[in-house]
């Protein structure tokens, strides 16, 4: 493997490519240290010290930490994502969305600029949002008030400010997927989440040391970091099993030539759904918490908040069903067994021992449905774990994201995509992969 690495900067193009996005990854974690004008950073940290629990915190995570520190990229790419699952999902239900996904290369890029313009509409709104939002916060020991000189003027340029650099890394984004190597998006999310890796990894030797004495020892750490392993390996299973479903594709003469005759098969993954399911999951989940702090005075709201607490049963109870939930509705929404069936007939193909057409489309429907539930049971464990990690064997809840959760299937996601990337440019060019026996199947495989 180490071989493999070196083998990465012998080729001119990939070492372009790969030096290229470590450039731009560079950009983008410096821009989420420069912070938006006229706020007092400190008074911003010291309001966002509980928020883990919140959906502050749940957004702070995809952004490496630059909401909480009020930084010109806050937003992140949370509102390009946004403006595409909005799409994803008119594209749904709304005829001329779905119009333009079946015009192949013209329609994508048609959607590509309405997701911009999506993007900007969002970005705006948002900034709106975060630059009245700063005007109210006071810190809780301090009382100082986080923007010292709130007005029109802060407004206007916290959202001029906050929506050019969310454009900003957009672009930074397009040009990683363009000139670079991997998903230019998927890239600068799984950089903000790794970001706070070493943190967490201080956090928690702190958390060590002051826990010494209470049956935490050095036995017990090294067996989390086995369960981490695990952990990882169990993600990238749940994020590559497929079903393949067989497919035999009928013979044509035109002229002298016999097209088709070839059979294959169609892979249908066990999690279609990927992290959308939980991050919907943990936006309701987090949202009583989220009341609860806003309003510290309200008796009525603090029992509420009490109730949806992580230390509360029934919040988890009712967060592994949103999942499960969650995951069938996605499921339904991406995959479309109609649309399936229809391309297989129009180009001769056909399931043994299956009529082409309705019948196609139930017994599609049918697997879908029977394998979408073992995924979205292993999501929800895998979105549960965290929190098990914390009680059982007291660890610091910043190192606790690490064992499962959104931001562990985002990271090997993320990263079994970029390696199958780089693996195929060493194979096109008779280099060996990463590995001697088989070949990185990621996310596009």
């Amino acid at each position: 493997m180490l071989q493999s690495f070196q083998n990465c900067f012998k080729i001119p193009e990939l070492r372009t490519r790969i030096l290229f996005t470590l450039g731009l990854l560079i950009v983008y974690r410096i821009g989420g240290q420069i912070t938006v004008p006229g706020v007092e950073v400190r008074v911003v940290q010291e309001f966002f010290s509980n928020s883990g629990n919140t959906l502050f915190g749940l957004y702070d995570m995809f952004v490496g930490g630059a909401f909480t520190r009020a930084t010109i990229f806050a937003l992140g790419i949370m509102p390009y994502i946004s403006a595409s699952i909005i799409l994803q999902l008119l594209g749904a239900v709304i005829p001329f969305f779905q119009k333009l996904q079946r015009e192949g290369e013209e329609g994508k890029k048609k959607i590509t600029q309405y997701t911009r313009y999506g993007t900007v509409f969002l970005a705006a709104a948002q900034a709106y949002g975060v630059s009245y939002f700063l005007e109210t916060i006071r810190g809780p020991a301090s009382g100082l008030a986080a923007v010292p000189d709130p007005g029109l003027g802060f407004t206007l340029e916290t959202i001029i400010t906050i929506t050019t650099g969310t454009i900003f890394i957009m672009w930074l984004g397009e040009q990683i997927t363009e000139r670079g190597i991997g998903n230019g998006i998927s890239l600068i999310i799984f950089i903000g989440i790794i970001a706070e890796l070493p943190n967490a990894i201080r956090y928690e030797y702190q958390h060590y040391l002051n826990n010494i004495n209470l049956n935490k020892g050095l036995i017990q750490e090294i067996f989390l970091v086995g369960l981490m392993f695990l952990i990882v390996a169990f993600c990238i299973l749940t994020t590559q099993g497929i079903r393949k479903i067989p497919v035999q594709y009928a013979k044509r003469v035109v002229g002298r030539r016999v097209y088709g005759g070839q059979t294959t098969h169609i892979p249908l993954k066990i999690n279609s759904a990927n992290v959308i399911p939980i991050i919907f999951a943990q936006s309701i989940m987090f949202l009583p918490g989220t009341i609860t702090q806003l309003f510290p005075d309200s008796e009525f709201l603090q029992g509420i908040g009490g109730l949806f607490s992580t230390e509360s049963l029934v919040y988890w109870t009712i967060y592994g069903l949103m999942i499960i939930f969650f995951t069938y509705f996605y499921t339904a929404i991406v995959m479309d067994p109609n649309s399936i069936a229809d391309n297989m007939k129009k180009h001769g193909g056909f399931i043994p021992g299956i009529r082409p057409g309705p019948r196609t489309a139930q017994y599609i429907d049918g697997i879908m449905t029977r394998i979408t539930l073992p995924g979205s049971i292993a999501l929800a464990a895998v979105a549960i774990f965290p929190f098990f990690v914390i009680r059982q064997f007291n660890v610091h809840p910043s190192m606790a994201q690490f064992f499962g959760g959104t931001g562990l299937l985002i990271i090997v996601g993320v990263a079994l995509d970029t390696l199958q990337q780089i693996e195929s440019q060493l194979m096109t060019r008779h280099y060996e992969g990463f590995m001697k026996k088989g070949r990185i199947q990621g996310r596009r495989g």
